[in-house]
């Protein structure tokens, strides 16, 4: 005789926890398999339109004989409604990335909203100091004890770079959780209480005193030529940023007027600057040039496409045991160096640094920019550079005697 829908259920808790192994029927179609390793699993069994199916319900070790019981009726309701579990379940079921994966999607996802390019190649933050240690977790077991994990073996070493490095993968965690890959939002706050104090340095970055930037000149002409050598010997000639020399393209370029034109979008000011190249920075811009792999593309990369890293220059002064000193701080040592040993006027140093006026009315009347006299300055400043250890020691020998700061050339 069939059974009917108000039958008594068969199985209790005890039994469940008692069971042999088999098929042990409950009734309406569920069932506890218990495997002969001792697995209990919870089954249902339907049929609809002449097919038989069996849903399971998870293990017995996690879900109770009602538990059971209660979504056994919860699929029995939703498969008279027409609706089909397996499919609905399928959808649910979401593959999470890894947290690379993730971040090169976040990264796709934001870069063309960011107006300055400096930002947008933030990627490369991730590649340095990011994947290798959690780029192949799945991105919703990426904690705050991963990210401290992540920041702590650069947190004191480049503090600036370490904060942009949290401030982004916190990005990449609510990308994360909008696209449905973590349950929750992730709170990053508790990340700097895992980690050292950072000491403030009232915002200077450390500078190389100028009278031994020489020798250091001299040193990365006589290695062996890299990229990273090429662009640290660069930024250092025209007193640039290191972001203008990484992402610098053959197009911004005059070299028979040996002029450089930094467009707006990629200053910090955010205003066009016009850098009066030295001979020796055409020079060596004129041998990139004959090495290049595009006639638009990077001036120092490797395959004209990808930049350098942030950190490549950084290390090349860590690598030569030159600890402290940053490569932002060249500008410093430059401003000394003008300051101190020519008499250039300070607003053509300032010029030259492409630094923006505080008071809005001077920078409404000083319209000019200095251009001849920036060039003067800048061919001084390389011939300063390229001195020999024995020229830069007799420099100092008479600027020590000197009773007024010494010029190296009369200013334009």
């Amino acid at each position: 005789m069939p059974k009917t829908g108000t039958e008594p259920m068969a199985l209790t808790a005890l039994k469940v926890k008692n069971a042999k192994p088999g098929r042990h029927v409950d009734g309406r179609g569920l069932c506890l398999l218990v495997k002969p390793s001792g697995a209990r699993t919870w089954v249902l069994r339907m049929q609809k339109g002449g097919r038989r199916r069996d849903y399971g319900l998870g293990s017995a070790l996690d879900v109770s004989l009602a538990e059971a019981r209660d979504a056994a009726a919860a699929l029995r309701r939703q498969v008279r409604e027409g609706v089909d579990p397996v499919a609905e379940r399928r959808k649910a079921r979401k593959v999470v990335p890894s947290f690379e994966t993730a971040a090169r999607d976040c990264y796709e996802a934001l870069k063309e909203g960011w107006k300055n390019k400096r930002h947008a190649n933030w990627i490369s933050s991730f590649e340095n100091h990011v994947f290798s240690m959690v780029g192949t977790r799945p991105v919703d077991q990426v904690d705050s004890a991963a990210v401290v994990e992540v920041l702590s073996p650069i947190w004191l070493e480049i503090p600036d770079t370490a904060r942009r490095v949290l401030q982004r993968i916190g990005a990449v965690l609510d990308f994360a959780h909008i696209k449905g890959w973590l349950p929750g939002e992730v709170s990053l706050r508790s990340v700097r209480k895992g980690l050292p104090r950072q000491v403030d340095k009232g915002g200077h970055l450390e500078a190389m005193p100028y009278a031994d930037v020489p020798a250091l000149m001299q040193k990365l002409a006589a290695a062996s030529p890299t990229t990273g050598r090429d662009a640290l010997r660069f930024t250092i000639y025209n007193a640039v940023r290191s972001n203008e020399t990484r992402f610098a393209v053959w197009t911004e370029f005059d070299l028979d007027k040996a002029i450089w034109t930094i467009p707006g979008e990629r200053m910090k000011a955010g205003e066009t600057h016009v850098v009066p190249l030295s001979a020796p920075a055409v020079a060596l811009l004129r041998k990139r040039w004959k090495e290049r792999t595009s006639d638009t593309g990077l001036v120092f990369s490797n395959d004209g496409e990808k930049p350098i890293s942030d950190m490549t220059m950084t290390k090349l002064l860590r690598d030569d045991g030159i600890r402290g000193v940053t490569v932002h701080g060249f500008r410093s040592a430059f401003t000394d160096w003008s300051s101190e040993r020519t008499r250039f006027p300070k607003e053509v140093a300032d010029k030259a640094l492409a630094h923006k006026l505080p008071n809005k009315v001077e920078a409404a009347y000083r319209r000019t920019d200095f251009f001849e006299k920036r060039r003067n300055l800048m061919a001084r400043w390389a011939e300063y550079l390229d001195r020999t250890p024995a020229q830069t020691n007799k420099g100092r020998d008479a600027a020590a005697t000197a009773s007024e700061p010494i010029p190296l050339r009369a200013a334009a």
